[in-house]
């Protein structure tokens, strides 16, 4: 349940363009969003990228910072505003977070911000589920 497996992060190359070429994607700052529904069977509801801008952060400490922040704050959220939601309505997605902050915010913060941002991923994964029935 609290786990972060490899087969839940995002590696093929195929879907990763496919994802930045149609997929849909929102603003919640520090974080960029982008997501995809995914129609091939999958183990986990959803596979998700970190990523973090090597232009805004030189040094690699930092952006291994930022993306363990990241994963952290998703791994301890996902079940209960992202996995459940899909899980009943029997989809998967392929997601894409990005961290554009301008600086390094501390855990805390961010850890905020991802609630916010699931929440909105969530209502957004509602809304097109409800359009399309």
């Amino acid at each position: 349940m609290y786990t972060f497996k490899k087969e839940e992060r995002l590696c093929n190359k195929r879907l990763i363009d496919k994802l930045f070429h149609s997929g849909s994607s929102f603003l919640c700052y520090p974080f960029k969003a982008s997501w995809l529904y995914h129609t091939e069977p999958q183990q986990y509801p959803a596979q998700v990228l970190f990523s973090v801008s090597k232009k805004r952060y030189k040094h690699a400490v930092d952006r291994n910072l930022v993306k363990r922040c990241m994963r952290e704050s998703y791994r301890l959220h996902k079940q209960q505003h992202l996995y459940n939601l899909l899980l009943n309505a029997n989809q998967t997605i392929v997601l894409s977070i990005g961290y554009i902050g301008k600086e390094i915010v501390p855990y805390s913060m961010m850890e905020k911000k991802m609630l916010k941002m699931l929440a909105q991923l969530a209502e957004q994964l509602s809304g097109v589920s409800k359009v399309k029935v």
